[in-house]
């Protein structure tokens, strides 16, 4: 909790950052869009549009590949990005394949930027040789895949965002000047961040220790293990605490599942449950969902772990509507 900035002690945005390790970007929005629910779970109230001048305005922040990180991040993540796609499974053979059959469209890509960047992707030609294959939403979408695989490889990035529209353009004119770390020096340091960020985890360059009965674990050599105020707050479904599901059950006992793709009749809970925090423990879950027109947050159901003494949800519900700017909450 102290490693995920849950004690309470996070000063600002980029010092949720910082400490998780990054934000994941996901554009779900039943309660808000989940990386202001992560900073919101640790911070509560905060001006939102702190996030956006950390990236856009400031550089301390960046956006890749659908995650934001810290800057000082970046040497380590251009090695990533260098030899992107790793490793030689089908799926990376095929994006490799797919971007040698493209070598003219890639340069298209890459010249449009260069005369005109910043551009949203429909600003661009689509000019595909061998157009990208999919059963699924990206299957013909060839400017907003190059775009994608670009800029995993870091020849393009996200240069700030037009509503709901990505602009794009050279990395020179949106990212820092630095030199990437040799690979070895790149993993050392993401596994050391990683570990750090964590707190606990199943391997990295730490202290293993013994958690219960849940077997060996690694330990941050500086990790807190000081007592956690009492605090109670929600954790977004892709909140860096639960996200490993298997990791979640294995330290809280706690078993999640998303259930915003199951039918509605065959859910347990609900459409977009949000696991209740209590200090170290998760203790329940609650399905709250934002109505924009009436400004109402409305709460569809709350449902407690076995064993678990419910606590109140009345301080952490106010102080949700509150950020999302709703007048009230409804049960």
């Amino acid at each position: 909790m102290h490693a995920q900035a849950l004690d309470g002690s996070a000063r600002d945005v980029l010092d949720v950052v910082r400490r998780t390790g990054f934000l994941q970007l996901d554009p779900t929005a039943r309660v808000a869009p989940t990386q202001l629910l992560v900073l919101w779970s640790r911070l509560g109230h905060y001006d939102p549009a702190e996030l956006d001048r950390l990236v856009w305005n400031e550089r301390k922040l960046f956006e890749w590949s659908a995650f934001v990180y810290p800057v000082e991040d970046l040497p380590a993540l251009k090695a990533r990005m260098r030899n992107w796609p790793r490793g030689d499974g089908a799926w990376s053979e095929r994006v490799r394949a797919w971007l040698r059959a493209n070598q003219k469209f890639r340069r298209h890509v890459l010249r449009e930027l260069g005369h005109s960047g910043p551009l949203p992707s429909r600003a661009i030609e689509d000019r595909v040789d061998v157009p990208w294959p999919s059963s699924g939403w990206t299957n013909d979408r060839n400017v907003t895949q190059m775009l994608e695989f670009l800029n995993a490889r870091g020849e393009v990035a996200i240069a700030g965002r037009a509503g709901k529209q990505r602009l794009w353009d050279l990395p020179e004119r949106v990212y820092h000047e630095v030199e990437a770390l040799p690979e070895d020096e790149a993993d050392a340091y993401l596994a050391e961040r990683r570990l750090r960020s964590l707190g606990i985890a199943r391997q990295g360059p730490g202290r293993r220790v013994q958690v219960g009965a849940t077997g060996t674990w690694v330990v941050h050599p500086e990790a807190d293990d000081s007592p956690l105020p009492r605090r109670t707050t929600f954790l977004s479904p892709f909140d860096r605490l639960i996200h490993d599901r298997e990791r979640t059950e294995r330290l809280f006992g706690f078993r999640y599942r998303l259930e915003m793709y199951v039918p509605k009749d065959k859910r347990e809970y609900g459409f977009f449950v949000l696991p209740t925090l209590r200090s170290e423990r998760l203790v329940g879950r609650v399905d709250p969902e934002l109505d924009r027109k009436t400004r109402v947050l409305r709460v569809n159901g709350v449902w407690w772990e076995p064993g678990a003494r419910p606590v109140s949800l009345d301080a952490p519900l106010r102080s949700l509507a509150r950020f999302l700017g709703a007048n009230s909450v409804e049960f």
